[in-house]
């Protein structure tokens, strides 16, 4: 199994000296049964306090809070990772779950609350109609009518990397016929949420030795996908970027309802608008 290090580091220039409010990092990967964390670290200038905690997905988040002015902000984590999800991986999936539709347990129906109801308006039902497209038959295969859902997204979709903030909703995807991973990731849970699914959006990075994976740049860059929960099974992961189940080759950091929950670094500064300069982002993923 490979162990893989990443360093991702976010730059800002500002053109005066400024205060800075808290800023929030989402940047220690999640550990799970396939991904072994066996260091994180973190460094930012100038000096902040660090205080950790868990949000209510159980995703390690970090405040950091400055005393002093600078031109200036860097931070940078460095994690390594052991992967150890198989590239072809089997779901014990119930059996009351193997066909779709299915019913949830209370509990579950309970505890998946927000994450099983569609988040984006759709008054005309065009999301809901263009995803029954894909339900062939009542009952049909659950896993097979996923993936049949991540498959049609890249089929119908192409893939066009955004380095800008902010992200698609699913209704404008369709209407544009291209987007990036995270365009793709919440339309794929917002097309599962509207059959009835329990999905989460997650954000993390794509290991792409090969570099035959889309949705990562050079070294490395940011990535986004889906975990759809089916009972026996639990969450499984789906990256319809890639048209790929499990989660070899992903290493998760934060997992949400919304993909705005989920921003690696964000934070305030106080000033004019004008005084940020710039923002820049690498990310290097590599094996070690």
């Amino acid at each position: 199994m490979p162990s893989v290090t990443i360093t991702h580091t976010t730059q800002y220039q500002y053109g005066a000296e400024v205060p800075l409010g808290p800023h929030r990092l989402m940047l220690r990967p999640r550990e799970t049964r396939d991904l072994i964390l066996t260091s994180f670290e973190l460094e930012i200038s100038p000096e902040a306090r660090i205080d950790w905690s868990h949000d209510v997905a159980g995703n390690a988040v970090a405040t950091a809070q400055f005393d002093t002015n600078t031109t200036m902000l860097s931070i940078r984590s460095c994690a390594h990772v052991e992967l150890r999800a198989p590239t072809w991986p089997v779901f014990p999936i119930a059996a009351a779950a193997a066909s779709y539709p299915f019913v949830y347990s209370p509990d579950d129906w309970t505890d998946l609350g927000a994450l099983a109801m569609p988040q984006y308006a759709d008054e005309t039902g065009r999301l809901s109609r263009w995803v029954e497209s894909f339900v062939m038959a009542r009952p049909t295969d659950t896993l097979s009518l996923l993936k049949d859902i991540g498959n049609g997204i890249t089929a119908q979709i192409s893939y066009q990397s955004r380095e800008t903030e902010g992200t698609q909703g699913p209704l404008e995807t369709l209407d544009r016929g291209w987007g990036s991973c995270r365009d793709f990731a919440v339309l794929f849970a917002e097309a599962t949420r509207t059959l009835g699914f329990g999905a989460r959006l997650v954000s993390g990075y794509l290991f792409n030795p090969a570099g035959d994976q889309i949705g990562s740049m050079d070294a490395g860059s940011t990535h986004a996908w889906v975990e759809v929960f089916v009972p026996g099974a639990g969450w499984i992961p789906f990256d319809p970027t890639n048209r790929s189940v499990g989660s070899s080759n992903l290493i998760p950091v934060a997992v949400a309802r919304r993909i705005q929950q989920v921003a690696p670094v964000s934070g305030s500064f106080h000033g004019r608008p004008t005084d940020l300069l710039s923002m820049d982002v690498t990310v290097d993923v590599r094996e070690i």
